[in-house]
């Protein structure tokens, strides 16, 4: 149970109250649901809002058993009348924020590096994939769905950890670091590193409960005195080699990823190097306006297939026997459908769901669950919708506190913008574009 000290009301948590009340959420105190999110606990009413047309977001509680609950918020896009596009920023962002202009909804989106420690962070912290304009800004370290616009069109396919690229105009076959490595001559033959590779550390903490970061002294890729590591980083001119490491051991945080060649090593790998990403599988990269990886299909998280994700997000949130808030994503034809299943981790009876429930709410909703897939889960599960001209609102995670980032400074409310993110999924209609 977290440590909450007693201090005084200020007029940031009086308003924070306020607001919670107009939403039928009282609470004795800001500072007590740190330890108790029970006023949270409530089965949402029913209803249906439309953000615009061929956007449709609706709410409905969702009986568990024994007494236990979540709350269902899903945004559907008829993709002959709306488009999605995955967005992503270093900097990143509060959800609500991107829902301006012509965005009528956006949906927290992929897996990013989530720490404690305000000192030590990714250059990069979109795990594996992310397309950003059509550069790769980040690569796959192993085989992963990924959710793309590839051609104009939002599309979810698993793609292989391989690829080729050309650094300083000569070409280069890749495949990620976490992958089998391959059976052909090494030569001209690159390993992607990333902040994928980063393992993170529980620990606990008396006034938060614990405490996630990564040893930075052992962040770095393995040594071997046959390689050379290439640290490749954003430049105002595109990506670009920016430090070399003879035998290994480049920070994993240093740059977007990093390039491994073995002996003989190419003379043109040299810093100021200019790196192209030409190809990821077997798609071009022209052809991919924006890309993110994605989490594991229902199916795969309720059997537990869920190695290629677990090491990077340390704790398992795909554990089979534990609750969690979960946001889902399928991608059809001629729709897209996101679903938020709601719950905060500090009350007993509305906690999320596990990966076997989401497994069988996807079959209730006829949805095969092979063909959906997690998004970010957990606290940063959250929607952020207008209708008409009104302030951007959101639901999910309304529980969400930002942590003290010291000793004398209080927990604060942060329900409606959330967790600072570094991906997400932009909705708008078809005729615009953000």
């Amino acid at each position: 149970m977290n440590h909450v000290p007693a201090r005084a009301v200020d007029r940031l948590d009086l308003a924070a109250l306020a607001e919670l009340s107009a939403r039928g959420i009282h609470a004795p105190s800001i500072q007590s649901l740190a330890a108790d999110q029970s006023p949270f606990a409530r089965p949402t009413p029913v209803r249906t809002r439309h953000p615009a047309p061929g956007v449709v977001l609706t709410a409905r509680p969702i009986d568990l058993g024994d007494g236990c609950f979540t709350n269902a918020y899903t945004l559907t896009a008829d993709l002959d009348r709306a488009q999605c596009r995955p967005v992503s920023r270093p900097v990143g962002f509060h959800l609500r924020h991107l829902v301006t202009g012509p965005v009528v909804a956006a949906v927290s989106g992929a897996f990013s590096y989530i720490s404690d420690d305000p000192a030590y962070r990714p250059a990069e912290p979109c795990l594996d994939l992310a397309v950003r304009d059509r550069c790769a800004v980040s690569l796959p370290t192993v085989t992963k769905p990924a959710l793309l616009v590839h051609q104009g069109r939002p599309t979810v396919r698993t793609l292989a950890a391989t690829g080729t690229l050309t650094a300083a105009g000569h070409p280069h076959t890749w495949s990620g670091s976490k992958e089998p490595p391959p059976r052909h001559d090494r030569t001209g033959h690159l390993t992607v590193f990333g902040a994928a590779n980063c393992r993170i550390r529980y620990r606990d903490d008396p006034r938060t409960g614990f405490r996630r970061d990564v040893d930075s002294a052992t962040n770095t890729t393995p040594r071997d005195p046959a390689v050379l590591d290439c640290t490749v980083a954003h430049t105002p001119t595109g990506p670009r080699i920016t430090m070399l490491h003879p035998g290994g051991g480049a920070d994993l945080f240093a740059g977007a990823y990093i390039l491994r060649a073995h002996r003989p090593w190419p003379a043109h790998l040299a810093p100021g190097a200019p790196v192209h990403v030409t190809a990821i599988d077997t798609l071009a990269t022209a052809d991919i306006d924006s890309a993110l990886s994605l989490g594991p299909s229902a199916a795969d998280a309720a059997t537990g297939r869920t190695t290629a994700w677990d090491e990077s997000l340390g704790t398992s949130p795909f554990r089979t026997d534990v609750r969690h808030a979960r946001t889902l994503l399928t991608v059809g034809s001629r729709r897209l459908t996101v679903t938020v299943l709601d719950g905060a981790p500090l009350t007993r009876t509305f906690q999320g769901a596990t990966a076997r429930e989401s497994a069988e709410l996807c079959e209730r909703a006829g949805h095969d669950p092979a063909k959906v897939f997690h998004l970010d889960g957990g606290q940063t599960s959250k929607i952020a919708y207008t209708v008409g001209r009104q302030p951007a609102d959101a639901v999910g995670s309304l529980h969400y506190l930002r942590w003290p980032r010291h000793a004398s400074e209080p927990f604060r409310w942060h329900g409606l913008d959330g967790r600072h993110l570094h991906s997400a999924l932009q909705i708008t209609t078809a005729k615009e574009t953000p």
